[in-house]
């Protein structure tokens, strides 16, 4: 495995005079990270490190690049790759992972390798899971878990590996069924997944807090197709097309027995490839007859464009503030980011008494929450319950 720090750009990163402030957000600019002629697709970000996967004309195959842009004027550059594919990286902190087309004796399949860029000077790669002639695709990573769709030549199935000692992993499964699990996607013990068992694709979920015994629950098995989740925290997000085109849905799981489902963005387009972290979701829309980034603020409940460009821009993800997706308004497809800044990435600088429905402010949705579970009482027994028991609350 080749694993190279590139030269240093000597030459800033500019950006292109067609390149305009964003739309309604209008606070911030769009960016190519690392400019080529080489299609560049399926970038992934943590906080300022981006990867992605790019064709190399030089090569004739795919390499992983990495990419910090803490300075954007002389960005640092990892080069991932050898004589076969590399692709579809993601990352988390230190931890680059993506499949690698591995050709060994008589076999030649995908495996799921990682690389440790803690020191840019000296990065290390491992294998992860390298079973002849399986295939293991799609890897997603948080903390030391990495997860990722594996071909046993029947269908796919989601395992995962602990990392902890990345030239030792422990790998496991986390939904080994009949019919087919793909595109899965970790958060600390929490892994989803599109699961065809009912016949559509819906999300479904495991806490592997037991590696031996993985917990599974469902998230949203509806009718239609539910796909591509992605989670933080206690919040999936995915595409739906229950009303007939793709649209964005999300759900608390914090009630494993009963995630409460709600819409992001439901419009006539199609809204597609969500991504989230922290209070910010992002999709791809062609609400304005090309694809476009959008986005939502889940504390303040508005939604913002992103892009502003007649070209396409897809297959967004996001860290932070920091929002990179695939854009073709070059000719070829580069990555491109934004730094966004605003309202439109407002937080929560501490908790509001009386802020019921988590928007960090007190208002008549609040009001309407609490007359909503008025006089509504959780004891037990409920014979303890002031209005059960007929006496008033006072002493």
């Amino acid at each position: 495995m080749r694993v190279t720090q590139l030269t240093k750009m000597t030459t800033p990163i500019i950006v292109l005079s067609v390149v305009l402030p964003v739309g309604r957000a209008g606070q911030w600019q769009e960016f190519a990270v690392w400019p080529s002629a080489d299609n560049q697709e399926h970038p992934d970000v943590w906080a300022q490190v981006i990867v992605w996967h790019q064709f190399v004309g030089e090569y004739g195959d795919y390499d992983v690049y990495v990419v910090d842009i803490n300075d954007p004027l002389e960005p640092f550059v990892l080069g991932i790759g050898d004589a076969n594919d590399q692709m579809y990286p993601a990352i988390f902190e230190d931890t680059v992972v993506w499949q690698d087309y591995i050709v060994w004796e008589d076999s030649a399949d995908w495996d799921i390798w990682i690389a440790d860029i803690s020191d840019w000077n000296e990065p290390q790669a491992f294998a992860v899971s390298g079973v002849a002639y399986n295939d293991e695709e799609q890897p997603a990573v948080h903390g030391n878990t990495v997860v990722w769709q594996d071909n046993n030549g029947a269908d796919f199935n989601i395992y995962a590996a602990d990392i902890t000692n990345p030239s030792a992993p422990i790998e496991f499964p986390v939904a080994d069924f009949a019919f087919d699990q793909n595109a899965p996607a970790v958060w600390r013990t929490t892994v989803v997944w599109q699961d065809n068992v009912h016949g559509d694709w819906d999300v479904f979920a495991a806490d592997i807090w037991r590696r031996n015994k993985p917990e599974e629950f469902d998230v949203s098995p509806v009718e239609n197709h539910q796909k591509n989740p992605v989670l933080w925290g206690d919040t999936v997000v995915w595409q739906d097309n229950s009303l007939g085109n793709w649209d964005i849905y999300a759900a608390d799981i914090s009630d494993r027995d009963k995630p409460s489902e709600f819409g992001i963005t439901v419009n006539e387009a199609q809204q597609t490839n969500p991504d989230i972290d922290g209070n910010l979701v992002v999709w791809q829309d062609n609400r304005n007859g090309n694809w476009d980034i959008y986005g939502y603020n889940l504390t303040t409940h508005r939604r913002f464009r992103v892009t502003d460009n007649p070209r396409d821009q897809i297959n967004p993800a996001v860290s932070g503030n920091v929002v990179v997706w695939q854009d073709n308004r070059d000719g070829s497809w580069n990555i491109y980011a934004a730094v966004l800044e605003g309202p439109a990435v407002a937080q929560c600088a501490s908790e509001v008494l009386g802020d019921v429905n988590g928007d960090c402010e007190v208002d008549f949705g609040d009001l309407a929450l609490m007359a909503s579970y008025w006089l509504d009482c959780r004891l037990e027994p409920q014979e303890a319950c002031p209005q059960q028991a007929g006496r008033g609350t006072g002493g």
